[in-house]
């Protein structure tokens, strides 16, 4: 039986969009099961629809034969126990580590660029970035923090690798920050936009961006900056 991924909108769903873009990218099969925002309420269709699967009524999950994970990073481990053939961390222990290091940051950090700067792949709100840019010392420390971040891991790879040489959890992790730097045009140094560059080119990227943008639905409450498409 193959692996089923619930995910919610291509568009605006960071947290799905990280084991969808994983799953892709190593060539993993598996079913998708779109799960359409309409209310996070505990009587919405969302959270029946996912009731059955998961008691926390969120995506993405992942399901093996019945089993049920949920929360990105379990996930991530579970595919890479799951593939081991397919490395999806590094290889070496340190750099395991590292790995795993910014992963959990990503995870459990950067809230000021996931507040102000929500994913939104359909737009282009460089006026916006311009403006929280300005007005968010928060959200610029965290971008300090990113670049620095991205900095160290790519001055230890070859010119044009990923964050770890080959394609690997780290880079799914950071692909909707991605995402959000190019919607809302926040600054970072040439060398940190190549790699930007770089990940939106990974054909499990460009599929999900691709996707993205031909959906056509409009969910206000993921919308704080527009009131329509």
């Amino acid at each position: 039986m193959a692996l089923q991924l619930y995910v919610g909108n291509k568009n605006y769903s960071s947290w799905s969009m990280r084991p969808w873009v994983l799953l892709k990218q190593a060539g993993i099969p598996f079913d998708e099961v779109m799960v359409r925002f309409d209310s996070f309420d505990v009587d919405s269709v969302f959270k029946k629809s996912l009731r059955a699967v998961t008691p926390l009524g969120k995506v993405p999950v992942l399901v093996d034969d019945g089993f049920a994970i949920w929360d990105t990073l379990a996930i991530a481990e579970y595919l890479a126990e799951r593939f081991p053939e397919k490395q999806l961390w590094p290889k070496g222990v340190k750099e395991r580590a590292r790995a795993r290091s910014v992963c959990a940051e990503m995870h459990s950090g950067f809230t000021a660029l996931r507040n102000h700067c929500p994913m939104n792949i359909e737009a282009s709100l460089p006026e916006i970035g311009r403006l929280v840019w300005r007005d968010k010392p928060a959200l610029r420390a965290d971008m300090a923090r990113l670049g620095g971040l991205w900095s160290e891991l790519l001055a230890a790879q070859p010119a044009g690798a990923l964050l770890f040489g080959d394609f690997s959890i780290a880079d799914a992790y950071f692909a909707p920050v991605c995402m959000r730097i190019k919607t809302y045009d926040l600054p970072l140094p040439a060398d940190l936009m190549a790699y930007v560059d770089r990940v939106c080119a990974l054909p499990g990227v460009k599929a999900w961006i691709d996707e993205a943008l031909a959906e056509h639905d409009f969910i206000d409450f993921d919308e704080p900056y527009r009131l329509g498409r």
